[in-house]
């Protein structure tokens, strides 16, 4: 199944793995970003991860909201708490340190067919926000993030959609906007959801972006360069092996 890929249940807590988290990033969400490498020194789990396993644990909900409040790390039990009307999700460790809320509202389904590819279209977006979308975004405004410590977190995701089932979905970039204040950045991407060839739904994401500073042609070459070094070594070294992403 999809889920067992990605993450185990044990004691009523969901484990995510280092492995199963880079496996995640890498080949569902094409996320090359060196800081989910199982050894990176600060690991951390994709948001589209929670994300997804949110959806696999509740289902897909008309109406979502996500807001992403820590990063988390590799191995730490989660709790998932549903509220009592069902329209709040916290997302927290034993300690009460909540990574993710979401609020929802409207019809679900829980059908498995239709999570996994409404979940595998809505974060290979994510694949294609660097360089795609963020480098022509920062040249544009004249800034960039470090090219040592390149930061860019997710801040929320939002879908609203007209309708639950909806075969082949595809997300297509609508608007992409930047707001620089400081060394801080402010990216929205606003995406159409497409099934058939109709319009059946809008997807938000905000991110943030840190570090910036004076856009260098050349640096962001590297950066560039960098990437897709990354993204054809993770093509050819592929899964090391099966039991890895599967956990306990």
């Amino acid at each position: 199944m999809f889920s067992e890929q990605f993450f185990s249940v044990q004691n009523g807590r969901i484990h995510i793995t280092a492995p199963q988290a880079s496996y995640f990033a890498k080949e569902v969400a094409g996320d090359f970003n060196p800081i989910h490498d199982p050894d990176a020194r600060r690991f951390c789990v994709p948001g589209d991860l929670l994300f997804t396993v949110v959806l696999i644990r509740f289902g897909l909900s008309e109406t979502m909201t996500f807001r992403f409040r820590n990063l988390l790390g590799a191995g730490i039990p989660l709790i998932f708490r549903e509220s009592d009307d069902g329209e709040t999700i916290e997302v927290m460790d034993d300690a009460g340190k909540i990574y993710l809320d979401v609020t929802r509202r409207g019809d679900v389904t829980r059908d498995a067919k239709v999570i996994e590819e409404f979940a595998r279209c809505y974060v290979a977006a994510s694949g294609k926000n660097f360089p795609h979308t963020l480098k022509p975004l920062m040249e544009s405004k004249g800034v960039m993030f470090n090219p040592a410590r390149p930061m860019v977190m997710y801040e929320s995701m939002s879908l609203a959609l007209s309708r639950l089932e909806n075969p082949e979905p595809e997300l297509v970039l609508d608007r992409a906007d930047l707001e620089v204040a400081g060394k801080r950045g402010n990216v929205t991407l606003d995406y159409q959801l497409r099934s058939s060839g109709e319009v059946v739904g809008d997807v938000s994401k905000r991110l943030v972006l840190g570090g910036l500073r004076e856009y260098c042609p050349d640096a962001m070459a590297g950066i560039v360069e960098e990437f897709y070094r990354l993204k054809a070594r993770g093509t050819r070294l592929g899964m090391d092996s099966n039991d890895q992403l599967a956990g306990p």
